[in-house]
């Protein structure tokens, strides 16, 4: 492989790894940069659509990257396969975001909002509450997702623990010096 074509990987992983590591906004600035002007074309430019669509957290704008730009984030496997994780990571997003200001809503709806097929909506929450990511369960009788209320774990009962095992420990103590008294 030539030196070109080594410089644009290497350029393309880089670029790849601040989108990952939630940098996005640095990619623009890295394309724009006197050396990586040379290495400019395609690649590029699809990594700079999927950094925007994570920068504006826009599950929509990712999917029509991956739609403009199949030849060059789906030919390569390492960025097809962290591109399958972002997707992921968006899509949980999305969808934590939709649900969050509901005690109760419908499977439907949130798939009509986020504009997805339902039965994918449905098998990503049940993902979601399974990983423990959200605290509801899917009622499918009724397509219906409901969410708990965060129940706040009670201190006192993590403080009293201690104290009880502390006592316990006093009580032992005392059973002895009285059974060396008697």
């Amino acid at each position: 492989m030539e030196d070109s074509a080594l410089a644009v990987r290497a350029l393309t992983y880089m670029l790849l790894a601040s989108i990952m590591l939630h940098r996005a906004a640095d990619v623009p600035a890295i394309i724009s940069g006197k050396l990586a002007l040379k290495y400019a074309g395609r690649g590029l430019e699809a990594l700079q659509a999927v950094a925007t669509a994570s920068l504006h957290r826009s599950l929509a704008e990712f999917e029509k990257c991956l739609t403009d730009y199949p030849s060059v984030l789906r030919e390569d496997s390492i960025i097809s396969t962290h591109l399958d994780a972002m997707y992921d990571t968006l899509l949980q997003q999305n969808l934590a975001r939709i649900v969050e200001p509901y005690s109760r809503v419908e499977v439907a709806h949130v798939a009509a909002t986020i504009a997805l097929p339902q039965d994918v909506v449905e098998n990503k929450l049940s993902m979601m509450i399974l990983d423990g990511q959200l605290d509801g369960i899917l009622d499918q009788g009724e397509g219906c997702l409901d969410i708990f209320d965060h129940a706040e774990t009670v201190k006192t009962y993590a403080a009293a623990l201690p104290v009880m095992e502390h006592t316990g420990h006093v009580v032992e103590s005392l059973y002895r010096k009285a059974q060396h008294i008697l």
